[in-house]
């Protein structure tokens, strides 16, 4: 008979407190690139397969890039860029872990836009501290993301955009799975720190001040037990508890959600199951107001952040606590084929969330995941980073050099969805679907990822944030990306994308709502000349249209040519 875990996979704050994030897709250009452990055989290994590994791949890169906007008559922009990263990837039967960084700098040959510099990386790793019982889990992001949902949304991430800013993540903590008798006992902890260097944005005059993310420090804490059916009980049974906090620097904004619950699980068959739980849950955010000048108007920073009034009392923007419940169905007929269906109430409002994963080989994964939570911009990044798998085929716009922000793996597949729509410093309500699927096939291969993202904000009716409360945004979003592989030296890839964002009237520069389209795509060829020396040439198109602004398609191309230490 199947073996029905007593633990859901549930998410932050769902059945269990599971730490696990829902896998998704975001609004911007997929894969477009093949890293450097791609091209050099690199596996997409799973931990599960015995195998051993190490590659470490350091590189230097320089090339000529040019832009232009077909549809505004702008100038033709020119750059020239060197860029330095490193590729590593290490397998063992105790560790996994990956990372990929790149610094790039833009040589601009037009008087009117300055040089440009960019970081942009990604790390996760599980270490086993003692074998299938004590690990540690870290990962680590640094990408370029929109500001706001109004304004400039390009996917190749070049030229003089103002709405664009540096966003850094990074969390780490121990996760712990053993037995007492007969029963299981899961507890994992992670601290994380999310910051965003965007400063001041150009407001029209008398607008009050877009709402941005400074940083903040976030906690997730959980434990649960319980037992298997099978044992004692012909059911399974679990109770879990779990803590998270995020405090934000704007106006000293703070998030806190505490919860306990126990679940069931009523094997019908050998392959499905009922699931259903009860619990408490109390959710509570607030923040300071803002200093006020003479006229009782917020005082902004040089930075372009409200500055807090530490001497203000705490003002609540969610207060929301009491039962919650919740049932479904868990449908296992393999170990690659998985589904899970809820529906309950929190949040006092019904709620629905689930999950569908199949898996039947390394060449083929599919996933489809609905979600919804109440969390800080902090926490869902980290969250979703925390749901990357930790060994991937590292991908970059094969124009900008930016990661993008799907991640694909032989042993899972993320990306990060609608945490970087915006960058909000305001608590909000998600709720959404996403799937993807990625496929080889021969010498082919393609990812496709499609999904809707719904954001309620929260700030207190009395703060200086007010006009935000409530406000809501949604995007549409779809990406493919599928590459080829022509001849043992030599690749081709090639990405189509469309996203269509819906902005609620807090979230925009001028207070009315804005609604920003999206369509692009790029072609790249790469080419080994040595095992240590490659070139690329790369061509994008990219059309943006926010409502009541200028709209761009902007053409690019590239010429670039690398070195690989090792």
């Amino acid at each position: 008979m199947q073996r029905w875990s007593a633990f859901s996979s549930g998410k932050r704050g769902l059945p269990l407190a599971a730490l696990a994030v829902a896998l998704a897709v975001v609004p911007q250009a997929a894969l477009a690139q093949q890293g450097p452990l791609a091209q050099q055989g690199g596996d997409r290994g799973e931990g599960s397969s015995g195998r051993q590994r190490t590659v470490v791949v350091p590189y230097l890169e320089v090339g000529q890039l040019i832009s232009a906007d077909l549809k505004n008559g702008g100038d033709l922009l020119t750059y020239s860029l060197v860029a330095v990263g490193v590729d590593a990837a290490v397998q063992t039967t105790r560790a996994e872990a990956q990372v990929s960084v790149r610094y790039e700098r833009r040589f601009s040959w037009n008087d009117d836009f300055g040089d440009q510099d960019a970081i942009s990386g990604i790390a996760r790793a599980n270490v086993q501290i003692i074998p299938n019982t004590l690990s540690i889990e870290a990962g680590a992001l640094g990408i370029r993301s929109r500001i706001d949902g109004a304004g400039a949304a390009p996917s190749n991430l070049i030229g003089g955009s103002d709405n664009v800013t540096q966003v850094y993540s990074a969390y780490a903590g121990p996760t712990l799975a053993t037995q007492v008798g007969t029963v299981d006992v899961n507890a994992a902890y992670r601290i994380g720190y999310t910051k965003v260097d965007a400063n001041t944005v150009a407001l029209p005059a008398g607008q009050r001040p877009v709402d941005i993310f400074g940083d903040s420090v976030s906690h997730a804490a959980s434990l649960a037990f319980g037992q298997q059916p099978g044992g004692f009980l012909p059911i399974g049974w679990s109770v879990s508890g779990g803590y998270f906090r995020e405090d934000a620097s704007q106006l000293d904004q703070r998030f806190e959600d505490k919860i306990i619950r126990a679940d069931v699980t009523v094997p019908v068959s050998a392959t499905l199951a009922i699931v259903g739980g009860v619990g408490y849950e109390d959710i509570e955010i607030s923040e300071r107001d803002a200093l006020r000048d003479a006229a009782g108007n917020p005082v902004v920073g040089d930075d372009g952040r409200l500055v807090t009034d530490q001497n203000s009392p705490r003002l609540l923007s969610y207060d929301q606590d009491g039962l919650i419940w919740d049932v479904g169905v868990l449908w296992r007929p393999s170990r690659r084929t998985s589904l899970e269906a809820r529906i309950g109430r929190r949040y006092d409002s019904l709620t629905y969330y689930g999950s569908f994963t199949y898996t039947p080989s390394q060449r083929l994964a599919a996933n489809l995941t609905v979600y919804d939570l109440v969390a800080g911009f902090g926490s869902r990044l980290n969250d979703n980073l925390a749901g990357l798998p930790t060994q991937f085929d590292a991908t970059r716009n094969p124009l900008s050099g930016d990661l993008n922000s799907c991640v694909f793996g032989g042993s899972g597949s993320g990306c990060l969805n609608d945490s970087l729509q915006s960058v909000a410093s305001s608590a909000f309500r998600t709720r959404g679907v996403t799937g993807q699927v990625s496929l080889t096939s021969g010498s082919w291969t393609h990812g496709l990822g499609a999904g809707y993202s719904r954001r309620k904000f929260f700030a207190a009716d009395t703060g200086a944030l007010a006009g935000f409360d409530q406000t809501i945004d949604e995007v549409w979003f779809a990406s493919y990306v599928g590459a080829k592989q022509l001849d043992p030296r030599s690749s081709l890839t090639g990405t189509v994308y469309a996203t269509y964002l819906e902005n609620g009237p807090g979230q925009t520069f001028n207070g009315a709502g804005s609604d920003v389209l999206g369509i692009g795509t790029n072609a790249a060829y790469f080419r080994n000349f040595t095992n240590r020396f490659s070139g690329s040439v790369a061509v994008g198109l990219d059309y943006f249209d926010p409502k009541g602004f200028e709209s761009s398609l902007i053409a690019s191309a590239l010429l670039a040519l690398r070195y690989s230490f090792q």
